[in-house]
Formats: structure tokens, sequence, C-alpha cells
């Protein structure tokens, strides 16, 4: 599709077209060298450069996400990494010497890198251009052809990805398709050699079944529920800032944003009351006026989202919905127990609730009672209270005293514990 041109749904005979010259270019050669993977990761960067503003305005319509956030968490985290694969292409691309034993001492022992062949990059609407690129970035660093999949949820981003990719990226090694959710696990059958999913468990489930009956390997990044320590040792207000921002940008759909508040009982009130001194700080007495703050992808979302609200503790700040407008105002719940539905389905949207423990090990209890999470949070000024959580506890990534920046350093790894 060229740049201008209506998008149109993919359909199967062309998902199986698209793979096979994909399958062609891999077989010729054609992502071997250093030099075509630089063109291709350096295009990219391009790409985001000069298109900029269509990727805020499409984010905008999908989202209703503001500038500022889209290009932090979603070009400038693209473009970083990147900008990271390009200045080690060289590196990763060498030959790895190994140690030699009595045997082998006269022998020349290596570990060489090798590219799969065709990936199936499947994103996720939370982050719509970052979970398609990101990983595309990956798969041209080490020589793959790739398919990409936005979500068809957010259609305008999705659109844009299809009419740029083939303007800047080789036209026979990269491809995206539009599908929809229910076409994954079918596109997944036609047999890859690498499958990147983002996105919900349920769906994940299904693709990793999908990819089982060709025994493709799979990555799987899925949601969760990231647990939030607040210990009474530590500095309250700028503890609700950092939370407050990391829940409420992107209204609340984040894989990585703080799930849930487990705070010290002497210390709530405070919490509560410094989370709605932050909300207000970011986006004023009515933050359905504010241009800083966005909206639910759907009204799917929205409406599991509320639902989940309406039938779990107390609402201590916001809880105003609009349904026409698939608003909901950043909320805070306090009186939460277990068993309610905020604390036994993944939340992407704008509530967090607050729960009290009496000590750091209630709280460690509590977190290894559930599965494991993507991502642990703990603000303490003790360095023995972080230092405790840290290691009594397993997750994806762990940070203290911040939440989300982990997640945008490129020299981090990023996943799930499994």
């Amino acid at each position: 599709t060229r740049l201008g041109e209506p998008c149109l749904k993919t359909y199967p005979l062309e998902f199986v077209d698209l793979l096979r010259r994909a399958r062609v270019a891999f077989q010729a050669g054609r992502t071997l060298t250093e030099g075509f993977r630089l063109a291709q990761l350096e295009v990219v960067v391009r790409m985001l450069e000069e298109h900029e503003c269509d990727f805020v305005d499409a984010l905008g319509r999908d989202l209703h996400k503001p500038r500022f956030e889209t290009v932090v968490s979603e070009l400038i985290l693209i473009k970083n990494e990147a900008l990271h694969a390009i200045s080690n292409l060289k590196k990763w691309m060498q030959p790895q010497h190994v140690e030699r034993n009595l045997s082998t001492t006269l022998d020349q022992c290596l570990v060489v890198s090798e590219p799969l062949g065709v990936v199936f990059i499947m994103g996720a609407w939370c982050n719509p251009v970052q979970t398609c690129l990101v990983p595309l970035v990956g798969a041209i660093a080490a020589g793959n052809c790739a398919i990409i999949s936005p979500s068809e949820c957010t259609a305008h981003t999705a659109e844009l990805l299809h009419r740029l990719i083939p303007f800047y990226l080789d036209n026979e090694c990269f491809h995206v398709i539009l599908a929809g959710t229910s076409d994954l696990p079918e596109i997944v059958e036609l047999k890859f050699d690498h499958v990147f999913y983002t996105g919900n468990r349920e769906e994940g489930s299904r693709i990793a079944q999908a990819a089982a009956r060709t025994l493709t390997p799979v990555t799987l990044i899925l949601g969760g529920k990231n647990p939030c320590y607040v210990d009474q040792h530590c500095e309250i207000a700028t503890a609700a800032q950092r939370i407050a921002w990391a829940r409420f940008h992107n209204t609340g759909q984040s894989l990585v944003a703080p799930d849930y508040i487990l705070c010290h009982t002497d210390v709530k009130a405070r919490l509560v009351q410094a989370l709605k001194c932050s909300l207000m700080q970011f986006y004023g007495s009515d933050p359905r006026e504010s241009r800083s703050y966005g909206r639910m992808v759907n009204l799917e979302i929205f409406n599991r989202t509320r639902d989940m609200l309406w039938r779990s503790g107390k609402v201590a700040v916001g809880g105003q919905v609009i349904e026409a407008e698939k608003y909901i105002a950043p909320t805070i719940l306090t009186e939460v127990v277990e068993p309610d539905p905020i604390m036994q389905q993944d939340v992407f949207g704008p509530v967090l609730p607050v729960l009290t423990v009496n000590s750091m090990d209630e709280a460690i209890a509590f977190i290894n009672k559930q599965e494991k999470p993507l991502c642990v949070y703990a603000y303490s000024s003790n360095s023995k209270v972080i230092s405790k959580l840290m290691s009594e506890t397993s997750s994806g990534s762990f940070c203290s005293n911040d939440s989300v920046l982990q997640s945008l350093m490129v020299a981090l790894p990023f996943g799930g514990v499994g």
C-alpha cells in the first residue's frame, strides 16, 4: 500500500503469499550482511523522525494519547533500541570464542549467532507502535525477515504502520498485515521460525497452542498484576507522584504499570491523600478536560474496567465514567479485599486499588501467593527493605523507589518469569 491509499484487511491468501516472499528473500541470504541490517535499522529511525506527527495523530485518534506520552513511551524508546542495535551490531555478529578443555586445546571453539528465518510479530493495543517495532528492531539486528500484525483495536496506528513500513523497509523481507485477533492462531499455524506476541493471557495461550502444533518457538509478553509495596519509611509525596504517573499515563493501559498498592497501615491515609494531590497536579480538578489524559481504547475494555471498578472496594478518588466518550476518571480504590474483581483480573484501565498490610513479610507473602508478575515495585528509604523484597519475590523486573523506568532502559532485558 502506498502512502495516501486506503488500507484494507489482509486476506488469508495474502498471508500465505507474504510468508512465501519473506522465505524466498531469507533463503537468498538477503538479510545476512551487516550492511543490509544497518541500512534497515537506520530507516526505522528515519521513519520515526520523518513521521513523528503522523504517529502522534494516529495514537491521538486511537487512545487520545497526548503528544508527550507518544514521543516518550513509544517513539524515543524505539529509536533508542534501534540506535543501540546500530552501535552494537558488529560486536553481536562476531563469533564468540569459548573456553577449551584438554581434549580441544588445539581446536577453535566458537559460538556463531545465526538468524532463525521469518518471524511473526503481534503487537498490543496498549502501546501499539512500541510493541510492533521494538521486536522488529531485534529481528532486523539478528538478520531475520519479519511479518508484523498490529492490534486491530488501534486501527489508525495499524493503518499507519501498514502504509509506512513498505515505504521505508525492504519490500520482500518485511511486511505488515491487518488481521483480527481471531485470525492470529490460524496465521501462526502457517509455520514461522519464531513467534513474538504481546498481549493478554487468554489470547497468549491460544497463540502458544497454535505454535505448538508446528513446534514453533514462542516469546510471550503477557499482562499480569504488578504489585507496588509502600513502606512506612519512605518519602510519601514522591512515591505518590511516581506511582500516580506510572499507573495513570496512557489511561492505565499499560503492561508495566503498578496494578495495586500494598501499603503499611500506618501510611494509608497519607498515601491516599498524596495520590489525590498528585492527580490534581497532573490533570487538574476535572481530568476529562485535561489534554494530558487519554481515553479507553474501545467500549469492550471500557465496560470491563467500569464493571470491575463498580464491584470492588470503595472509591476514594475519581470514579466518574462517561460511556459515550470511553472516559473513566483516574480512580483510587480503598477497602479492597483480595476476592474483589479488581484483584482477580488483569486491569488495563485507570483504577488503582490500595490494600493495607501490617508488615513487609505480610506484603511478601501476599505477592508470592499470586502468579509471578512482570514487575514488582517497592518504595522505602530503608535499603534492607528493598533488598529483602527483591530477594524474596520473583518477577520479570524489579524497580525500587520509581516505577516503569526499568522498561525504558535498552541495556536491561524485558519479559516475565513464566
